[in-house]
């Protein structure tokens, strides 16, 4: 089972898949959309994605604002989510991705990544945060219950 961490922007779309044991993430690419309504060939190649790697859930980053709201970003996002899971068929989980492209942007800088490149990749990076956090999360609910049946 592998599992496919999306990072849904205006222009784009980050993607990160996981490895088969649900450990690490790892970045895959970026889509680039010509404009915010056309999602059709997002979906088309998602849904490539999704079967070259044998992906069985999807966890879509949800853009909270910093106090909790949701604003219009969200909403874009809840829209995706739907389209997701009747195109694909599969659970779309939402996940909270606040400050991951700040760290991504981050990352790159100090992995000396220039600032012309750092665009094309800080999607694709906070697609692996937002799918490293879903993965640690589950690492440690498998832990508690380790730890509760002994």
């Amino acid at each position: 089972m592998r599992i496919m961490g999306l990072d849904f922007g205006s222009k784009t779309v980050g993607v990160a898949v996981s490895d088969a044991l649900l450990i690490t993430a790892q970045g895959v690419e970026t889509i680039q959309r010509k404009s915010q309504g056309k999602l059709r060939q997002t979906l088309a190649r998602i849904e490539a994605l999704i079967e070259e790697y044998q992906v069985e859930k999807i966890i879509l980053g949800f853009p909270r604002n910093m106090n909790h709201t949701e604003g219009e970003r969200c909403q874009r996002t809840l829209e995706f989510q739907e389209m997701l899971e009747k195109r694909s068929g599969l659970e779309v989980v939402l996940w909270d991705e606040r400050l991951t492209t700040v760290a991504a942007d981050r990352a790159l800088i100090e992995g000396g990544v220039r600032r012309e490149k750092r665009k094309s990749y800080v999607d694709q990076i906070a697609a692996v945060f937002i799918l490293q956090g879903y993965l640690d999360s589950l690492a440690f609910e498998n832990e508690q219950d380790v730890n509760r049946e002994q």
